[in-house]
């Protein structure tokens, strides 16, 4: 089987980064490239490059922030790759941008409360609470899946163009957001993790309207539910 493939990979035409731009790709690019877009600007890197910054600005020691994000992030990164065949991609994908959307939102109501100045005894256990949620539910689908949905739904002929596409945009939304947090952060602090929240929640409905199961599926299964196939 695997020299079979081995021969069938050889006998495609080779294929450039603009042959992705095709009617009969739209719906698998839009995917692939979506997902990476709402992964990226969703805040992640941002968070886990400031998590102790962010924990000072609650109100915490600097080494809480890495150690509990650590304890959280490896068995929450174990029950994703355990639940991804079980459940399949779509539904915890759902989860995990629901939960990443409520860490989110608990972390604005945070900072809020401190720019109030109201309920400061509830603020830093919004914001603990907040971020464990967030780099929990993003560890337990958000982190992973996408990248197993975009090597899933693009046909051999492409997949390697495709990979490399979606592999750029993703880098360079982490860029845009790790460079930009810091300015977010001074501009308002609970208004980007609102903002993040927000991109969250337009991941839920991406992701319910647009995202195909592929649990379990062939790759011609999956192409025809991609609408790959041109008609006759």
């Amino acid at each position: 089987m695997v020299q079979d493939f081995t021969e069938t990979l050889h006998q495609l035409p080779e294929t450039r980064v603009f042959d992705l731009f095709q009617p009969k790709y739209a719906r698998s690019l839009t995917v692939g490239v979506g997902l990476m877009v709402l992964q990226q600007f969703g805040g992640v890197n941002a968070v886990a490059f400031y998590v102790d910054s962010i924990f000072i600005s609650a109100g915490f020691a600097s080494s809480i922030g890495s150690v509990a994000t650590v304890i959280v992030q490896v068995p929450f990164s174990l029950l994703g790759v355990l639940l991804m065949d079980v459940s399949g991609r779509r539904p915890l994908l759902l989860v995990s941008a629901a939960g990443t959307c409520i860490g989110c939102f608990l972390t604005g109501i945070s900072f809020l409360l401190q720019d109030l100045h109201t309920n400061n005894r509830m603020s830093p256990i919004l914001a603990l609470v907040g971020v464990l949620v967030y780099t929990g539910s993003f560890s337990l689908g958000m982190g992973g899946i996408p990248w197993v949905i975009m090597s899933e739904i693009f046909p051999i002929s492409i997949k390697g163009s495709a990979g490399s596409l979606v592999t750029v945009v993703n880098w360079f939304g982490s860029w845009v957001i790790s460079y930009a947090f810091n300015f977010l952060m001074k501009w308002s602090t609970d208004g980007t993790f609102f903002m993040f929240a927000s991109i969250y929640f337009l991941t839920i409905l991406f992701v319910a309207k647009l995202v195909p199961e592929t649990k379990g599926l062939t790759l011609e299964e999956i192409q025809a539910s991609m609408n790959l196939y041109t008609r006759n």
